[in-house]
């Protein structure tokens, strides 16, 4: 081997590297527009079975019953932002006017009935965290800058919105504008079965997302006939935040139940801890655990079985090597792209033993 072919192969490996770092640089400057494209597949996921039974069932033409989706979906979200703008407003207001001095006292005066109740019923109460006045040191005139910062990513938020509406319509439109393009870097002879598998992922995914939205709605109605019983403020949107936090597989609940107990909590600031806080709050915590029981064992197996075709354990263990691998999103898109991968795995590997046992309820 001389120099000359040697050179040419270091050449070559050094601008295949430069190639891919490229590329990398390229998908990072535009993480946004994945971003936007990923969402508007999901919703055009969720969205597909609205548009099939309007085309079949109802004879609708395919570009009405898009634009009817588009609509039903434009509907929900205006819905809830007319839940939530009039709150964020009310509390902009309040935050404008707040007593900085007052609220810290307010809550202090919770700490300190707190530590008074539980040393009272004989309770290990660390006395360093009495002593260490962590309540004083918290800077409660920050809250207004959280709310300028939350105002001021509103048009963003804007852009983003649009852009997700714009790209799930064509979507919706022309079911199969992204499976085209990524079959132009198939080949001919894998045509056939890169479609199967575009198909049978749609059908899954899309039954896969229809089935949690029900679980969220069922957690949602849930939360908000045990809110308001217990006569919590802002209960429906305590419950939808609660239970939009579900879908973040295991790290969710927890996250919701410590919220729910936070604000259960504030909701009766200024009343007294024993008569009024702790009986409130003990109530809705356990109404809170009757919901995640029947989301565990009612709702959650319903979904994996029915719509990915996949063993409790299975989906446990996919979520838990992607959360430790990819964190919070990771845990997110678990179900979804490992439901793609063995729709995929078995439709062009399906000669092996394992592929067998993993696909064999699709």
């Amino acid at each position: 081997m001389n120099s000359k072919i040697i050179a040419n192969g270091i050449l070559r490996a050094v601008g295949i590297l430069l190639a891919i770092a490229l590329v990398l640089f390229f998908i990072y400057k535009i993480q946004s527009v994945i971003v936007y494209i990923a969402v508007a597949a999901v919703i055009s996921l969720i969205g597909r079975p609205i548009v099939l039974f309007l085309r079949r069932k109802l004879k609708f033409n395919n570009t009405i019953a898009v634009i009817v989706t588009m609509l039903l979906f434009i509907g929900l979200l205006t819905s809830l932002v007319g839940l939530f703008i009039p709150l964020i407003a009310e509390q902009g207001q309040n935050l404008s006017l707040l007593n900085i001095e007052e609220l810290q006292n307010n809550v202090q005066d919770l700490y300190n009935q707190v530590v008074t109740y539980f040393q009272f019923n004989n309770i290990d109460v660390e006395e360093s965290i009495k002593d260490s006045g962590v309540l004083s040191k918290i800077d409660f005139s920050l809250i207004p800058d959280y709310l300028n910062k939350l105002v001021s990513g509103l048009g963003s938020f804007s852009i983003g919105l649009f852009s997700v509406l714009f790209i799930t319509f064509f979507f919706l439109k022309d079911s199969k504008l992204f499976e085209d393009g990524i079959m132009t870097f198939v080949p001919n002879d894998k045509e056939i079965r890169t479609k199967k598998s575009f198909n049978t992922i749609k059908d899954l995914l899309s039954r896969y997302f229809g089935g949690l939205l029900l679980q969220i709605l069922i957690l949602f109605i849930i939360y908000t006939i045990i809110l308001l019983t217990f006569g919590i403020n802002n209960a429906v949107v305590i419950a939808f935040l609660c239970a939009l936090l579900n879908i973040i597989p295991y790290v969710g609940p927890l996250i919701s139940s410590f919220l729910m107990l936070l604000l259960s909590m504030s909701s009766n600031l200024g009343q007294s801890f024993s008569e009024v806080i702790l009986p409130k709050t003990t109530y809705v915590m356990i109404g809170f655990i009757i919901a995640q029981l029947v989301d565990n064992f009612f709702s959650q197996p319903y979904i994996f079985s029915k719509s990915v075709k996949s063993h409790p354990l299975e989906i446990f263990l996919v979520i838990i090597i992607t959360g430790i691998l990819f964190g919070i999103v990771g845990m997110i898109i678990a179900v979804p792209t490992y439901t793609a991968m063995k729709v995929i795995l078995k439709e062009f590997l399906s000669e092996y033993k394992l592929v067998k046992k993993l696909t064999k309820g699709l």
